[in-house]
C-alpha cells in the first residue's frame, strides 16, 4: 500500500486544485509561496518600492502575465455536468474542517473561497481571486489584498475585508493548531475599507512567504457565526462563496457536492475550465478491499489505487476487460510524499536514538517488497524522496555551512557520515538474522539487555513496550510482520487495530507509540514545516507535529528555508534539514512509487493525454463528464 495514510487530507484519494487552492487546509497541507509580476509604485510616506500585481510568487516571475485568459492545462470549451464521485477511507462526522473538534468530510474545503489560488504548472505562485490585487513592499513586511466589490457568498451576501478579519480572528483563536502556529508571524489584520484588507507581518517572520499565507485563508461569512460557534463540529450546510454547495450528507458513508450555477467567479481566469462536474460524490468505507469490490460493482467511478496487491492481481476483472474501466499509470512530478511509521518522541522509551534506530532495523522493507508489493515500490529514505531537496552523501560546502553553527544539537553522524539511509536487507526471509543482530547491539548500547523470558528491560526493570496503532485492514500484512521481527529482536511489540475514529481522536491526543503518517512535501517548503517538525507544534494538541519533534537546530533550519531568497539556497537548507531529521530516526520510512496508478469509468475526459501538470492530476476540477460515454455504459449494463 502506499497511499496516504491516517490525515483528513489522506483518506482519499482526490487532487488536483480542490485540494491545492487552500493554502492551509489541516494536516499534511501545502502553503503556496509565490513571486509577483511586479508593477513598481513609489510610496510617497516611506520611498519604498511597492509591487502591485495580479499575482506573488517566491521566486522568479510568474508564468501568467496580468489579463491572462485560463490556465495553459485546462481546457477552456470543458462542458459542465454529471458527477464525478470517488472514495474515502474511514468516517466523518463534521463539515468544519479548520477545527479541531469532529473528523471533517473530505472535500469539505470546496465551500470557500480564498483571496488567491494556486495553479497546476507552477510550484510556488498564486493569482488573484476574491483579491483582483495585491501590493506589499519589496520586503513584503505587510500585503494589502485588493477585493472584488462582485465577491458573495452564496446567499447573495457580499465578502467584505470585514469577513477576512473574521476570518483570521476565528483560525487563529478557535482553529486547528497549526493555524496558531503559523500566526506566531502576523501582527495584525485590518479591514481599511470594505473591499480592503491589510496583513502586517513582524519584521523578523518568514517574510517571504507571510503575503502568501494570508492569501491563502479560507474565507469565512462573520454575518453567519453571529449566532454560531465556530470552533463547534456540525453538519449543517455552511455558508461560503465557493463553488460548491453541499447536496447531501448521509453522516459517516456518504457526502456530495453541487455545483453552483451562480457562483461568482465562474468566468474569472483562473476558474474557466474548471469546476466541471454538477455533483461531487464520496461514498466513505472501513475497509480497503470492500472498498474495491464496491468499485468494480459500479458503486462510484474514479479511484487512485494505493494498493500494490490490487494493482498487481485485481485489475482484470470484466469491466476492464470489456473497455468499460480504464486502467491508467500517470506520472507523478510532485514529492514522493513522507510515509513512513512514526515514533512519539514523547514517550520515554524513546529518548534514546539508539532505540529508535533498532527499531526501525526490524523492518524488512526489501522482503514485504517482494513478497507483498510485487516489487513495485522503492525505499523511501528522505523526507523530501524523488525531488531535488533531498540530501545525498556528505554535506556540501553550503549545507556545512548552515549546520556547523548548530552541531551543539544535532548528530555527530550529520558531519562524520553520508545522509542515512536504511540498509537493505535480505528480501528471502522477513527475518534477516544479520539487521536484526546489528540492532540488538544498538539496543544494548542503549541500556536494554535481554532478560530470561527473552525480553528487554533496562537497568530500572522496565519492558521495553511499544504498541504499532493501525485503522487499516489492508496494512496487518504489513504490520504483522513486522511485529514478529520486534519480538524476535526482544521488543514485546504489539499491534492494536482500532476504528479510524479511534485511531484518529488518539493521534490528536497523541496516545501511540507508532503510528503511519503520510505527509504531501511541498515543491517550496516553508512556514507548513514549522506545523510538521517545529518545536511549537510539538505538544500542541491535534498538530501536525506527530512525532512530537522539539530540536533547536531544526527550528533553526526551519527559519533559514523560510527566508531562503533564491531556489539554490532553498535546496540546500532543504538539504540540511533532511539530513538532520534522517539522523535523528524520528520514524521508520516505509515506500514510495512516483506514479499514480489510477482507474475510473469510461465517462470522463481530460485536457491531457500522458502527462498531467506537475503538480497534480486535477481529476476533481479539470476533467469532465462525457454523458454520451456514460450512456454508452449504461447501455452495455456496466454501470446503473
Amino acid at each position: 500500500m502506499n497511499g496516504p495514510r491516517n490525515s483528513a487530507a489522506a483518506r482519499t484519494a482526490l487532487s488536483g486544485p480542490v485540494l491545492l487552492k487552500h493554502a492551509l487546509m489541516s494536516i499534511g497541507t501545502v502553503l503556496f509561496v509565490l513571486l509577483a509580476s511586479t508593477v513598481p509604485l513609489k510610496a510617497q510616506q516611506t520611498g519604498e518600492n511597492i509591487i502591485r500585481a495580479h499575482g506573488i510568487s517566491t521566486f522568479g516571475d510568474l508564468k501568467y502575465p496580468e489579463g491572462f485568459a485560463h490556465f495553459d492545462y485546462v481546457n477552456p470549451d470543458a462542458p459542465k455536468g454529471g458527477t464525478f464521485s470517488t472514495w474515502a477511507f474511514g468516517t466523518f462526522d463534521s463539515l468544519t474542517p479548520y477545527i479541531l473538534r469532529g473528523n471533517a468530510a473530505s472535500l469539505s474545503t470546496v465551500f470557500y473561497d480564498t483571496l488567491m489560488t494556486g495553479s497546476l504548472d507552477e510550484p510556488d505562485a498564486m493569482y488573484g481571486l476574491v483579491a483582483h490585487t495585491i501590493e506589499y513592499p519589496e520586503n513584503r513586511e505587510w500585503a494589502i489584498f485588493h477585493m472584488r466589490p462582485e465577491a458573495e457568498f452564496s446567499d447573495g451576501t457580499p465578502v467584505t475585508a470585514h469577513d477576512v478579519v473574521f476570518s483570521y480572528e476565528a483560525l487563529r483563536n478557535q482553529g486547528r493548531p497549526a493555524y496558531r502556529v503559523l500566526f506566531n508571524d502576523f501582527k495584525s489584520v485590518e479591514a481599511l475599507d470594505d473591499h480592503t484588507v491589510k496583513f502586517t507581518f513582524n519584521a523578523d517572520g518568514a517574510l517571504r512567504e507571510l503575503p502568501m499565507s494570508a492569501a491563502g485563508l479560507p474565507i469565512f461569512s462573520r454575518a453567519y457565526y453571529e449566532d454560531r460557534d465556530f470552533a463547534e463540529s456540525t453538519l449543517e450546510p455552511p455558508l461560503g462563496s465557493g463553488a460548491y454547495l453541499l447536496d447531501r450528507v448521509d453522516a459517516g458513508r456518504s457526502v456530495s457536492y453541487k455545483r453552483r450555477d451562480d457562483y461568482w467567479a465562474r468566468d474569472l481566469n483562473v476558474n474557466v475550465g474548471q469546476n466541471n462536474f454538477d455533483i461531487l460524490q464520496i461514498e466513505y468505507f472501513a475497509d480497503y478491499t470492500t472498498a474495491f469490490e464496491a468499485f468494480k460493482g459500479g458503486a462510484y467511478m474514479y479511484r487512485e489505487e494505493f494498493m500494490s496487491l490490487l494493482w498487481a492481481t485485481g485489475y482484470e476483472f470484466p469491466a476492464v476487460q470489456s473497455g468499460a474501466v480504464k486502467v491508467e499509470t500517470l506520472p507523478d512530478g510532485r514529492p514522493a510524499g513522507t510515509q513512513g511509521f512514526w515514533f512519539n518522541l514523547r514517550r520515554p522509551v524513546f529518548e534514546d536514538a539508539r532505540v529508535r534506530q533498532a527499531i526501525g532495523m526490524a523492518f524488512n522493507f526489501e522482503w514485504a517488497n517482494e513478497s507483498l508489493f510485487y516489487g513495485i515500490y522503492s525505499r523511501t529514505d528522505s523526507f523530501w524522496e524523488n525531488s531535488n531537496m533531498q540530501a545525498e552523501g556528505m554535506p556540501s560546502e553550503a549545507e556545512l555551512a548552515l549546520l556547523e553553527p548548530l552541531r551543539a544539537d544535532i548528530p555527530e553522524a550529520v558531519f562524520t557520515e553520508p545522509a542515512f539511509s536504511p540498509a537493505e536487507s535480505n528480501p528471502a526471509t522477513v527475518s534477516d538474522r544479520g539487521a536484526l543482530r546489528k540492532a540488538g547491539r544498538l539496543l544494548e548500547e542503549a541500556g536494554w539487555t535481554v532478560g530470561d523470558d527473552g525480553l528487554r528491560v533496562n537497568s530500572a526493570g522496565q519492558l521495553l513496550r511499544i504498541e504499532i496503532l493501525n485503522d487499516s485492514a489492508s496494512f496487518e500484512r504489513i504490520i504483522n510482520p513486522y511485529v514478529e521481527n520486534l519480538r524476535r529482536l526482544g521488543v514485546d511489540a504489539v499491534y492494536t487495530r482500532v476504528d479510524t475514529a479511534q485511531s484518529q481522536e488518539r493521534e490528536k491526543k497523541y496516545d501511540f507509540d507508532m503510528v503511519t503518517r503520510r505527509y504531501s512535501m511541498s515543491q517550496t517548503p516553508g512556514i507548513e514545516l514549522r506545523g510538521i517538525f517545529g518545536s511549537d507544534a510539538a505538544d500542541a494538541e491535534g498538530a501536525n507535529n506527530i512525532a512530537g519533534v522539539s530540536n533547536p537546530a531544526v527550528d533553526s533550519l526551519i527559519r533559514t528555508i523560510e527566508n531562503a531568497t533564491s531556489r539554490e539556497d532553498l535546496e540546500t537548507a532543504v538539504s540540511a534539514l533532511d539530513r538532520v531529521l534522517r539522523a535523528m530516526h524520528i520514524w521508520v520510512p516505509q515506500w514510495y512509487k512516483g506514479e499514480h496508478n489510477i482507474a475510473y469509468f469510461d465517462m470522463f475526459e481530460r485536457p491531457y493525454t500522458d502527462t498531467p501538470p506537475p503538480n497534480g492530476m486535477g481529476e476533481v476540477s479539470i476533467w469532465w463528464f462525457n454523458p454520451d460515454k456514460a450512456q454508452a455504459l449504461r447501455a452495455a449494463g456496466a454501470i446503473r
